[in-house]
């Protein structure tokens, strides 16, 4: 890892930006070539053979005089010219002092959006991409309480969890982060692109690893998944096959010395065994928003109203903060337990609450 450093120039900012395009050139090479040259622009103009003598293969050198090199990082730095679009470096202040601790951090990291939030405490929510309703549902009530706690809520922009985590953030004016897997003008998948531009629009942020172009390939989804647990204090599993990419997040969340959190299901819905894995596997079993606030509480941010803007029902609103039982609902507001009950289906009736074993949760409009 390098030593923070001084504002860089714009030629050293441009040279950094040719070095990222090149071909098998990771975050580990590029800490290598920064380490043995000093700079960027000094690696650039260093003979092949002090390239080899470092153990990288002659086609990352011969990359340098590559066109599509040089035509792509100018276009990334007329990119940073425009407003809200930004460039964090490993080795300058401003880059997360959480995702620095992990052992390969990108050393490049291209922000649409408010670069600023990536400082605050982050809690990642991951799930499947084929989620079922009810798994929709609960990524999203837990969302709305971990942001309403002054949490900013990070994930992929993925389909299914990630998005129901994103959309539930913003709904109750909270902060949310989206880690892609491709390049910030090269969006996947679009079905998500509203999305992205709407976090940014809100003072949210999307970033990315990858040059401004790079397309979806399937490497690049588990690579971002360490910035999506680097960035965080802990992962909240949702809903997840036990071949599930969230799996990965998870082990390298444990890996980084993060906590993971995982929600357990029914034992006959697929979707259910990647969680009942990591909890054997010593993940925090959770049913409610305070098993992962008791081991965050010195984490916690000044509170935000959780209610979205239609959950005028008492139990609605109880429920938009958190799974319940009948029971429970009862507990917090008063009501006798039959009429909790009957109140319930009735809801469940209009679709605005449904029972997944034995708790109750609001629905996603």
């Amino acid at each position: 890892m390098l030593s923070v450093s001084t504002a860089i120039s714009p030629a050293e900012l441009e040279a950094r930006l040719r070095l990222h395009r090149m071909p098998d050139i990771g975050p580990k090479r590029f800490a290598k070539l920064l380490e043995a040259f000093g700079s960027a622009s000094k690696a650039l103009s260093a003979p092949a053979s002090a390239w080899r003598s470092l153990g990288l293969p002659a086609a990352c050198a011969e990359a340098r005089r590559c066109p599509t090199v040089r035509d792509g990082a100018s276009h990334a730095m007329r990119w940073l010219e425009r407003p809200d679009q930004h460039l964090l470096m490993w080795d300058q202040a401003d880059y997360p002092a959480l995702l620095a601790q992990i052992p390969d951090p990108p050393p490049l990291l291209f922000v649409a959006g408010d670069p600023s939030i990536l400082e605050k405490p982050q809690l990642a929510m991951v799930g499947s991409r084929r989620a079922s309703r009810p798994g929709m549902d609960t990524a999203a009530a837990f969302s709305r309480s971990l942001a309403g706690a002054g949490f900013v809520i990070t994930s992929g922009l993925a389909l299914g969890i990630d998005a129901a985590a994103h959309q539930a953030a913003l709904d109750v004016g909270g902060l949310t982060v989206g880690v892609l897997g491709t390049g910030l003008e090269n969006f996947y998948p679009q079905r998500n692109k509203r999305l992205a531009e709407a976090m940014i629009a809100s003072g949210s942020a999307v970033l990315s690893e990858f040059p401004l172009d790079a397309g979806p390939t399937a490497s690049n989804f588990p690579r971002r998944n360490r910035i999506i647990s680097g960035l965080s204090l802990g992962v909240l599993v949702v809903e997840a096959s036990v071949a599930s990419g969230s799996l990965i997040t998870a082990r390298l969340a444990a890996e980084q010395g993060r906590e993971v959190y995982a929600i357990p299901g029914s034992i006959h819905h697929p979707g259910a065994r990647g969680c009942h894995q990591l909890i054997r596997d010593g993940a925090v079993l959770v049913e409610t928003i305070e098993h992962i606030l008791e081991a965050l509480r010195g984490w916690q941010q000044p509170l935000l109203s959780t209610a979205p803007p239609q959950a005028d029902h008492p139990l609605l609103t109880l429920l938009h903060a958190a799974p319940h039982t009948s029971e429970a609902l009862a507990a917090s507001c008063g009501w006798a337990l039959p009429k909790v009950l009957a109140t319930l289906t009735e809801l469940e009736i209009e679709g605005r609450a449904v029972c997944e074993n034995g708790r109750w949760l609001a629905r996603s409009s």
